[in-house]
This record gives structure tokens, C-alpha cells and sequence, in this order.
């Protein structure tokens, strides 16, 4: 990053830094310290590394060495240097044991091959050579203790989406992407691949912008199947086997109670025993590329039956239309219009009769 007030300056930096390292480093420029700022508290939530500051000393509002200073504290390893007249030289030498500074360089740096690319390869060649790539996936920071910041890495985990989990009490990661993000920032901070940053979002709001779909893309359907555990993907996968539109509707993540198990020993075809998230894994991959349709996290909120069709009410409001039906489901009258409660009388022993849990299938 180049930081310098005066345009032409700035615009001559920009233009001999992106000719010699633009293949290699992207190249920013601001014009005061305030905005340069602004840009690194930006990048640094974002989990973005900068390797080098290229900083004017002359700058209203705030010269080179206070503006390194406060940079200093959110990239502390990034390396340093001053564009100084001659005039400065000795304000340059005592920033060298103030602030740190890595090089002073003179105006102007012409030719910059002789004067300019020299310092700066070295400089970039040492900061690569401890640099060390950020995790670029989801990262979620949170308390430990946090329900919300629980539900949101259960909810990752469970539908095998990597994601790193940052603990402000006891991460100073953590604490400066929420010094970043601003103090008013509610927790858990969600910081997504391409920068974006979400405050104490729902499990729904993360799932859409992670990329996963919420909303079908077919108001018709040969066969819905309601909840992804493995006789669900199962049915998926035979259904879209045999050429049927097939929808798979999953309220939390695939693979069910299933999926959370640390070993199967006993499912068919695997002598050697797999983990319930390979199971899952396995069964999405050939549900998707047989082209079944996944909808996570979606819920399934009513059903009724007209004209021999099943409507399936969803959570976001809308509706969708199936042939047939496959779901393991709570029955309850609220739920399909079409179940008709046991009588109390056959179940002496039973108090209440809030549910009855039962596979139900609905064939064509």
C-alpha cells in the first residue's frame, strides 16, 4: 500500500509499483493517513495479509510515522518504509528506533530499477519468507460460552462447510477483527471468503450467503423427500436414479442422527466402517450429481392433499407440488390436514397423545 497526499506522487508510486509487482501483490494507494486506515481496518477484518506500507512522511493530519504507529498495531509484521526529502532525513533516521521503520528512501526514487526495486524486492522477499497464507474460509468470532456462536458451528460442522473458530477471550485475532469491525459490533461476527462481515446473523442469513438454497427451483416435482438422514438420501438417490424430478428438503444437516456419529459400523457396503459425516458426504455428492435438488436448512411447515397432488408448505411461505412423498415426519393435525387422530380409548395406558411418529410414504 502506498499512502501519499500529493496525487501526482501517489499516481508515479502506483505506477512503478504495479509495473515491477502487480503479478504478485495488489497494489492499493490512499491519500491521507485517515483513509489508509480506514482501508487496513477493512482488510484485516477481511483476513486480508498486506506485506508492505510505502508511507509519505509530510501528510497533514497525520505524517508517516504516526500514521506506521497505529497501522503497526493491526499488521504488525508487515514491512515499513518512508518516502522522506531530503529535509526529513533525520526525522526518517530516528523513526528507523521509534516506529521501527525497515528503509528510508529519498525523492525522487528515479530510476526506480536502481533505486526503488532493489530495497523493496528484499524487503517482500523476507516478509514472504515467514509469511504464512490465512485460513480463507468462513471464520466466526465469538465467546466460548455463547449459544448462538454454538449454533452457528454446529450448523457449519454438521454440513461439512470449513470454517475457523476465533474466541475473543482469549485470541488477539479475534479481539482486533472486532476492534476492526467497530465496537458497536454485535457477536458472533461472521466473516465470509469474499470479505463480507455479518453480526450475530440467523442460521438462515448464513446458509444464503454461504451459497446453499433455501428456496426450490421447481413449483412441480415427481418426488419430495422430507428429511436428508440416510434412508432419505437413499430415497433421493433412487428416485433421481430412475429420471424423477426429486427434492430433498433438510431442516438442519444432512445425514440426521446419523451424521453425527464418530463411526457406522453396520451400513451396507462398507466393510471397513465409515464416519456418519462421510456418510452424509457421500449421499449428498450422489443425490446432486444423479440431480437431485437439496434445500437446507428449509423446513416443512404444513401439508394437504388436493386433487391427488401433495402441497407442501415451507417455511419461507412458499409451496411446492409432488407426485409422491417421502417423509419421516411428526404427524400432527396442525401439520397435514389428512391425519385423523388414534382414539385415546386404544391407548389405556397413554395420558396424552401429543404425536405420532411413523414413516410415511405416499406412492404414485
Amino acid at each position: 500500500m502506498a499512502v501519499d497526499d500529493e496525487v501526482g506522487v501517489l499516481h508515479a508510486v502506483r505506477r512503478d509499483l504495479s509495473s515491477h509487482y502487480s503479478g504478485r501483490f495488489r497494489i492499493l494507494a490512499a491519500e491521507s493517513g485517515e483513509s489508509a486506515l480506514e482501508a487496513l481496518r477493512e482488510l484485516k477484518v477481511r483476513g486480508d495479509p498486506v506485506a508492505l506500507l510505502l508511507v509519505d512522511q509530510r501528510m497533514p493530519g497525520m505524517s508517516g510515522i504516526e500514521f506506521v504507529a497505529l497501522a503497526l498495531e493491526l499488521f504488525p509484521d508487515v514491512k515499513r518504509v518512508l518516502l522522506t526529502a531530503y529535509a526529513d532525513t533525520e526525522a526518517a533516521i530516528h523513526a528507523i528506533n521509534d516506529v521501527q521503520i525497515d528503509y528510508y528512501l529519498l525523492k525522487p526514487w528515479d530510476p526506480p530499477e536502481e533505486r526503488l526495486y532493489p530495497v523493496l524486492d528484499d524487503l517482500l522477499d523476507d516478509w514472504l519468507a515467514e509469511f504464512r497464507p490465512p485460513f480463507e474460509g468462513v471464520r466466526i468470532v465469538g465467546h466460548r460460552w455463547s449459544a448462538a456462536s454454538h449454533q452457528l458451528k454446529d450448523f457449519l460442522g454438521r454440513n461439512q462447510v470449513p470454517y475457523q473458530w476465533l474466541d475473543v477471550e482469549i485470541s488477539d485475532e479475534a479481539r482486533a477483527v472486532v476492534e476492526a469491525a467497530g465496537q458497536a459490533a454485535g457477536l458472533p461476527l461472521v466473516v465470509l471468503p469474499d470479505g463480507g462481515v455479518m453480526q450475530a446473523p440467523s442460521i438462515a442469513q448464513v446458509a444464503v450467503r454461504i451459497g446453499m438454497s433455501e428456496k426450490a427451483e421447481l413449483p412441480y416435482y415427481d418426488l419430495v423427500v422430507v428429511g436428508a438422514g440416510p434412508a432419505g438420501l437413499a430415497a433421493a438417490v433412487y428416485g433421481a436414479s430412475e429420471g424423477l424430478h426429486t427434492l430433498l428438503v433438510e431442516a438442519e444437516a444432512p445425514g440426521g442422527q446419523a451424521g453425527m456419529s464418530s463411526r457406522i459400523e453396520n451400513y451396507l457396503g462398507f466393510p471397513s466402517g465409515l464416519s456418519g459425516a462421510d456418510l452424509a458426504r457421500r449421499g449428498l455428492t450422489q443425490a446432486r450429481r444423479l440431480g437431485a435438488e437439496i434445500l437446507t436448512p428449509q423446513q416443512v411447515t404444513a401439508l394437504r392433499v388436493e386433487d391427488g397432488y401433495k402441497i407442501l408448505s415451507l417455511a419461507g411461505g412458499d409451496e411446492v407440488n409432488a407426485r409422491a412423498l417421502r417423509s419421516r415426519q411428526s404427524c400432527r393435525s396442525t401439520w397435514w390436514s389428512g391425519y385423523t387422530r388414534p382414539p385415546i380409548s386404544r391407548w389405556p395406558s397413554v395420558a396424552r397423545w401429543p404425536a405420532w411418529t411413523a414413516p410415511t410414504t405416499w406412492k404414485m
